[in-house]
């Protein structure tokens, strides 16, 4: 019987990341507590700049953003973000939208499956994803459960299960 296999990924599906951002802008806009102090989100595909008169604001500003991507079933850890700094008159947060695993990240994720996993799994690096392979498809489940327990700082899909 041929080997059973499964791809790791970390991909943010954009449309529900600019649905998620479209939200945020909305209550934005609605807020009270947001008036008049010139908060905004602004989305250039890859990244967000996340803007305010005050740093308490755009820290504000950011949560309302990452309870706009929980509900849109977005990880966090899909998301940059740096330090509120001043530009000007206001206060800048800027974000950025992880995509593709990092090779030090897939080469943690490889040896935590060496090291923990069921022996029959091998896994193999490809580019920006990760391909597991095993004879049986319950220790590739298996796997799977691992590494959903594992606190590893990427957001991880399993993709092409057969």
């Amino acid at each position: 019987m041929a080997d059973s296999s499964f791809d790791i990924v970390s991909k943010v599906d954009q449309m529900e990341a600019e649905n998620a951002v479209n939200q945020a802008q909305k209550e934005l806009a609605q807020r009270y507590d947001f008036k008049g102090v010139g908060a905004s989100v602004e989305w250039t595909g890859e990244s967000l700049l996340l803007k305010a008169s005050a740093e308490e604001r755009v820290k504000a500003v950011l949560e309302v953003l990452e309870a706009k991507f929980i509900k849109r079933g977005i990880s966090l850890r899909s998301l940059d973000a740096g330090e509120p700094f001043p530009s000007g008159k206001e206060y800048r947060i800027e974000i950025s939208l992880k995509n593709g695993i990092s090779s030090e990240d897939a080469k943690k994720i490889s040896k935590i499956i060496r090291d923990e996993a069921p022996k029959s799994v091998k896994s193999q690096i490809q580019g920006d994803e990760l391909r597991v392979q095993s004879k049986s498809r319950d220790d590739l489940q298996a796997t799977m459960a691992l590494l959903k327990g594992k606190d590893i700082e990427v957001a991880l899909q399993f993709v092409n299960f057969r």
